[in-house]
């Protein structure tokens, strides 16, 4: 592959020719044109200064204008072909929405800020200009805007999508590649302005966090201008991230607020199962149910129905299998549901399933966009908590996800089979603490097997921990 200053020295260097050319002075000489042909150099393309011998510029030779604008448009044809955009030399600012295609003002006043900060940008494309958002906002629109403008200013400018980067430099290894390793790796690090899409999209392997954090601390060090497009900082290696976010020399535009799906869930729970598990269709009387466990079902069904009503701090269910707690859950969800609010239900050791499957090399989803989604969501309802196989490994996710609710006073359902005493420590600290944990023992049978229950040997906590 040749490189830009090969391929502009061929598009500007001109053919040497034995002709004679044309003269010029101020005025234009009059002469007679052939049709098509330009009436100043009559087409040689080059002219020489009509001036006194012993002048500087005598015999000095000068491309016509007509010259001139076919090196010119040589030159922003190489460019472009440098440029490596393709059709996307198509994506204009002109062609943008200035307040883009989201429906949610808010989102609009991001966007039209975002669309200014680009603008800028491109008049002065210095340091570097991180554009976050969903699929489809406009990202990748505005890094084609900002390059094709950088084009049309004559700047060189390398974009390039960054799976296909990767995929590139994999191939440079094949004896047939028609580009050298280290060349094509040079013009991404040293182009003076360097356009990557859809970080984050790529196939995540050691190698591939390697070559791109090579490339962002060399463009990093010697300050380079860098746009980069990428759906969520959150989802990229450590390393790359604290690159893109030193206010020194990145700054940031998030074109849109990701919108929460209003369901998220882990482990099967149909929409069918959900739908039936309301407020309504829960009966307090249970199944054989004593005046005992009739009292629970009922103080249970209060305790949920006032969550569900206003959702904050902790409400926890104990109970045997089957004694209504997963109802009583779902139809808090269900409550939310309604109201337009998001909820996360989970059943923990399908959970924990999932959060291994994400380190597969097939996975479609990130470790980091599931657990964060756990960590964080407004109400997450964590099911079947101790049911769970119990290694190192799974205590540790469990006490990270409830260690940061607890600490972010995040609303959370927990149900949990038995007692409290048979979850490990950190976790059963934090579920029974008075100061932010409704815990509730349902002392129901399983209105499948009608097996009682045993008896709670501790007093029931009724206390909040105000926000």
């Amino acid at each position: 592959m040749e490189s830009l200053g090969d391929i502009l020295r061929q598009s500007l260097t001109p053919k040497s020719t034995t002709e004679d050319t044309g003269t010029s002075s101020k005025d234009k000489p009059i002469l007679e044109a052939e049709e098509n042909e330009c009436p100043l150099c009559k087409g040689r393309g080059w002219l020489r200064f009509d001036v006194p011998f012993g002048h500087p510029d005598f015999g000095r030779l000068a491309p016509c204008q007509c010259t001139e604008k076919e090196f010119e448009q040589g030159r922003l044809a190489k460019l472009e072909q440098y440029s490596n955009l393709g059709p996307l030399t198509r994506l204009t600012f002109d062609k943008l929405l200035p307040r883009g295609r989201s429906s949610d003002p808010q989102n609009q006043e991001r966007f039209a800020h975002c669309l200014e900060v680009a603008r800028h940008f491109a008049r002065e494309p210095k340091e570097w200009l991180v554009l976050s958002g969903p699929s489809g906002c406009g990202k990748t629109h505005l890094a084609a805007a900002i390059a094709n403008h950088c084009l049309q200013e004559g700047n060189q400018v390398f974009f390039m999508i960054v799976p296909d980067l990767l995929d590139h430099l994999r191939t440079t290894f094949s004896p047939n590649s028609d580009v050298a390793y280290d060349e094509l790796f040079e013009r991404v690090r040293n182009a003076p302005l360097l356009v990557l899409d859809d970080l984050g999209s790529q196939s995540s392997t050691p190698w591939a966090e390697e070559k791109l954090f090579q490339i962002l601390n060399h463009r990093f060090n010697a300050e380079l201008a860098t746009v980069v497009t990428l759906r969520n900082l959150e989802e990229l290696d450590a390393r790359l991230a604290a690159k893109l976010q030193d206010p020194a020399i990145a700054q940031q535009c998030e074109l849109e607020k990701p919108q929460l799906p209003l369901f998220q869930q882990v482990g099967g729970l149909s929409s069918q199962f959900l739908a039936d598990k309301t407020f309504e269709t829960f009966d307090t009387r249970g199944m054989n149910a004593d005046e005992k466990g009739r009292e629970s079902l009922q103080t249970a069904w209060r305790g949920a129905r006032q969550f569900a009503e206003t959702p904050e701090n902790w409400l926890v269910f104990l109970g045997v299998h089957g004694c209504g707690k997963t109802h009583l859950a779902a139809a808090i969800a269900n409550h939310q549901l309604r109201a337009g609010r998001p909820v996360f239900f989970a059943v923990v050791p399908d959970l924990l399933d999932h959060l291994r499957s994400t380190f597969s090399p097939e996975s479609t989803v990130t470790y980091d966009s599931v657990f964060e989604a756990v960590k964080t969501s407004p109400l997450v309802i964590l099911d079947d908590l101790g049911t769970e196989r119990s290694t190192p490994w799974a205590q540790e996710k469990l006490y990270q996800i409830l260690n940061y609710r607890y600490n972010a006073l995040l609303a959370t359902v927990v149900t949990v089979a038995g007692f409290l005493e048979g979850i490990e420590g950190r976790l059963s600290s934090r579920l029974q603490d008075p100061k932010l944990s409704n815990v509730i023992f349902i002392h129901a049978p399983d209105y499948r097997s009608q097996t009682r229950p045993p008896e709670d040997p501790r007093p029931p906590r009724q206390s909040r921990r105000p926000r």
